[in-house]
């Protein structure tokens, strides 16, 4: 009963937290903009000064809606790798998904000076972008969903992920060594991450994505919770242990497929909420990871984006070296924990 409480008392700060966060999140900037004001923005009234209102609505609300999808998406799809592979450094990106969507950036950034001037022109668009990265993700969705088809053992498939990962890094390391200065900057500048330039589409497209992405995890609770026990015992519970890993699988890949296509390969986050959600509830309860995972991820998204915005300053730092201060010194305590209990 008492655990019941702290966990109810758990989620109303994180669910409260979120809220302020992102108020916070669209209030500060390089252009400070006061909470009275969001406030008024976001409930059907106006801004007082018309700046104000384009920049709310126009620019940092896409902006913290995208964190909110992004932190969401990637740290289930962390907790889903972590449970299905029992191993606590899987991360969203484990099944080589990140690659196969920067081979899809790399041919299109890096290749266009081999296309006709027309067609590179529509490649480098944001659209042809997201497009390229979505195909290069969903290629090598296939292929894993192929080789998980015919393997058993699930470490295999992890092993496979990884294979796909080196061979596609492989290929774009190629093609840098060929690129221009320009060409090479523009990739580097995808990579580091973004959450910002998105469009109300963009976000609609997204949205559909990430809540189809939850919605397949949301029906795995039950299986990932006899999974906790080993592939045998979830097997001796009657679990259709392939039809699982399938969804599971396919869940993880339209979460990180779909934000990686839109938002860039956003390191840490799916790697590190989970174990923050473990470490703060002290469960290993699906139930209780799922939804404290789900508001922990978009709440540490939102404060990254905060942090990268540098509030008062008219400089953004890339996302992705935000979230790799917070989630590397994580990772690091988990391997010297996880030492110090095997010795």
């Amino acid at each position: 009963m008492a655990n019941k409480q702290r966990n109810i008392l758990l989620f109303s700060l994180l669910g409260l937290g979120l809220i302020v966060l992102f108020f916070i999140n669209i209030s500060f900037g390089s252009i400070t903009i006061p909470f009275k004001e969001v406030y008024s923005s976001l409930t059907g009234g106006q801004a007082s000064k018309s700046t104000w209102e384009y920049i709310i609505i126009n620019y940092r609300l896409p902006k913290a809606i995208t964190a909110v999808l992004v932190g969401m998406g990637l740290s289930i799809s962390g907790l889903l790798m972590q449970t299905l592979f029992r191993n606590p450094l899987a991360g969203p990106y484990v099944l080589g998904l990140s690659s196969g969507a920067s081979l899809g950036v790399a041919f299109v950034i890096l290749g266009a000076a081999f296309m006709p001037a027309f067609i590179s022109h529509i490649l480098l668009s944001s659209y042809g972008i997201v497009i390229a990265s979505t195909m290069g993700s969903s290629i090598v969705l296939l292929a894993v969903l192929l080789v998980s088809h015919r393997l058993r053992d699930t470490m295999a498939i992890l092993i496979v992920g990884l294979m796909f990962g080196s061979f596609t890094s492989a290929i774009v390391g190629t093609l840098t060594y060929f690129s221009t200065a320009e060409q090479l900057q523009k990739f580097t500048f995808w990579s580091m991450g973004t959450l910002g330039n998105l469009s109300w589409s963009s976000i609609l497209i997204l949205s559909i994505c990430v809540f189809i992405g939850l919605l397949l995890s949301l029906f795995s609770i039950k299986p990932l919770n006899a999974l906790l026990l080993g592939e045998n015992y979830a097997r001796s519970l009657g679990l259709n242990f392939k039809k699982t890993r399938l969804i599971i699988i396919l869940a993880t890949s339209i979460l990180a497929g779909s934000i990686t296509a839109y938002a860039g390969p956003i390191a840490f986050i799916g790697l590190a909420v989970p174990h923050i959600a473990k470490l703060l509830f002290q469960t290993s309860n699906h139930s209780v990871l799922y939804w404290s995972t789900l508001l922990l991820g978009a709440g540490i998204m939102l404060v990254c984006d905060v942090v990268s915005q540098m509030p008062g300053f008219d400089i953004t730092l890339p996302i992705n070296a935000i979230t790799s201060l917070l989630g590397a010194p994580i990772v690091i305590w988990l391997l010297v924990r996880k030492r110090k209990m095997m010795g």
